[in-house]
């Protein structure tokens, strides 16, 4: 038995915390509720338990899209949201449905990615 009581945020890093911070408000609508200067972070909340930090990091980060690690949010109309982050002008993949989920990826200025999905009833 662990002490472990859940996930506290994920980790995204970036390689200019403003630029990422202003592209996360604009185009996802998350809330910085908590930011550091000094180590160049701000975590973000999600609208769940779980929240988003970006950190910045001065090494140069190659990001493969099939193995990446990356967070998947939960929407309840997957096509509203990848149309309005399209409209947005954010980089989005194809919307993707199957039998139990649709689904798409998108990525950040940096090309981390992240994916919104909605679980059919």
């Amino acid at each position: 038995m662990t002490a472990l009581q859940g996930i506290d945020t994920v980790i995204v890093r970036v390689s200019d915390i403003g630029r990422a911070k202003q592209w996360y408000q604009e185009k996802l609508g998350l809330t910085p509720v908590w930011e550091d200067t000094k180590q160049q972070l701000v975590v973000l909340d999600t609208g769940s338990p779980t929240s988003l930090t970006l950190w910045q990091t001065d090494k140069k980060a190659t990001i493969d899209r099939e193995l990446a690690s990356y967070p998947i949010f939960r929407t309840t109309d997957a096509k509203l949201s990848w149309q309005v982050l399209r409209d947005k002008g954010a980089d989005v993949g194809d919307l993707i449905r199957d039998d139990y989920t649709t689904y798409f990826r998108c990525y950040d200025p940096d090309g981390n990615v992240l994916e919104a999905c909605q679980v059919h009833e």
